[in-house]
């Protein structure tokens, strides 16, 4: 049976031994409480499994693509169950860096110089002791891109090595600039529209392991800023394909959403200073070209964009920025296979702003949308200390691509 169904299953069984040898006294000795306890977790069980645990939709209008997904990542055609006790959006979104393991990894650190004078680090998992791969000529790579303040050693970023491990995979981290310890050498930093650093480190990879099949997955910022890419350089890539998780598909929207006043007190606050103080530490470098004191008075994402980020890149207006970063934009030029994961009650990407349209007309797109899971949350288990949703759709696709991708290549 599904492992959800089977948590489902241990739940109901410890509560009805806890609720034997505990409550036997007062109210409930009576069996009135009893019969309230027991009335209130059938009623709820019901509530869970006929709204909350659902499959997700797949949305892909290449019946070749949807058959090689059914077939070799078929978690997205199951039921995901949501953890019982955080399944709605917020809470996953807040709960999972808190709950969720962090893998041990081993990283060996590289930084590679960039045509503008700058530098990029990148943490490679080399994975010399794989099984499966021993020649590391041949040894199939996986891109990894992290969310917009995120690094190598975000715990999902750690666990997408854990299950890329196991599968015999290198991986490398592509930590934008700034943001891994390292020291900026010229007055810029990233954003997600401009591809300049993502399609050197590709170029970078690419030609150290030129016979090694190479994909990439990208997450949140770093999943629009690969669907960026893709939708530039269409089938003219290195890549066999990607998957992108949690991507904010239209800026507009996620910020929009993000500045509504609960979700500015739990998440848009939050970020906006984990921002500023991620480019904080490069003050003395930034300050030749920008107003530092003000930057650091934004209380938004979009007043940081409107002072640093559309600035840095030569926007005339924050819109122009906002626009050019929005991956919905660039979907129909995809040229190779894209596994698209997203969750309707993201707050950062809101459900109505997923463009579902576009994505059919482009052959080469599969959507997963989740009706519960928030932003790189996808929680399930009774105590989801390890492997997620996301987790698991990221080891079978990335499996199915290697050893499977002549199946959907040139769909």
């Amino acid at each position: 049976r599904h492992r959800g169904a089977m948590d489902w299953q241990v739940l109901t069984r410890e509560l009805s031994l806890y609720l034997e040898s505990q409550v036997r006294v007062g109210l409930l000795g009576s069996g009135v409480g009893l019969s309230l306890v027991l009335g209130f977790g059938v009623a709820y069980a019901c509530y869970y499994l006929s709204s909350i645990a659902k499959k997700p939709q797949l949305v892909a209008s290449n019946d070749r693509f949807c058959r090689f997904l059914e077939e070799y990542c078929p978690v997205v055609t199951e039921t995901y169950y949501p953890t019982i006790w955080c399944w709605e959006g917020r809470v996953q979104t807040l709960l999972r860096p808190f709950i969720t393991s962090r893998p041990q990894v081993q990283y060996r650190n590289e930084l590679i110089k960039t045509a503008d004078g700058g530098q990029i680090s990148l943490d490679w998992f080399d994975n010399n002791d794989s099984l499966y791969y021993p020649d590391a000529s041949t040894r199939p790579t996986v891109l990894l891109l992290p969310g917009l303040t995120g690094t190598s050693k975000e715990s999902y970023i750690l666990h997408m090595i854990h299950q890329s491990k196991t599968l015999g995979y290198r991986c490398v981290v592509f930590n934008n600039r700034g943001t891994a310890g390292e020291e900026l050498l010229t007055p810029r930093t990233y954003c997600a529209a401009n591809t300049e650093d993502l399609e050197a480190v590709i170029h970078h990879i690419h030609s150290l392991h030129p016979s090694a099949p190479f994909t990439a997955a990208g997450v949140s910022m770093g999943g629009m800023l690969l669907l960026n890419y893709l939708g530039k350089t269409g089938r003219d890539t290195p890549l066999m394909a990607a998957a992108i998780f949690s991507a904010g598909w239209n800026v507009f929207e996620s910020v929009e959403s993000l500045e509504k006043p609960l979700n500015w007190l739990l998440f848009n606050y939050y970020l906006t200073t984990c921002l500023q103080s991620s480019i904080s530490r490069h003050r003395q470098m930034l300050e030749k070209l920008f107003d530092m004191d003000l930057v650091m008075k934004a209380r938004t994402v979009r007043e940081f964009d409107k002072q640093f980020t559309s600035v840095m890149f030569g926007y005339p207006t924050i819109d122009d920025y906002y626009e050019d970063a929005s991956p919905c934009r660039k979907l129909k030029s995809v040229g190779i296979p894209v596994l698209c994961l997203n969750s309707v009650d993201d707050v950062f990407s809101p459900g109505h702003a997923i463009p579902v349209e576009t994505a059919k007309q482009n052959a080469n797109i599969a959507l997963v949308l989740t009706s519960y899971g928030g932003h790189i949350g996808f929680l399930e288990g009774i105590w989801p200390r390890k492997c997620t949703y996301m987790d698991r759709v990221f080891k079978q696709f990335v499996q199915a691509v290697f050893e499977h991708g002549n199946k959907i290549f040139n769909v």
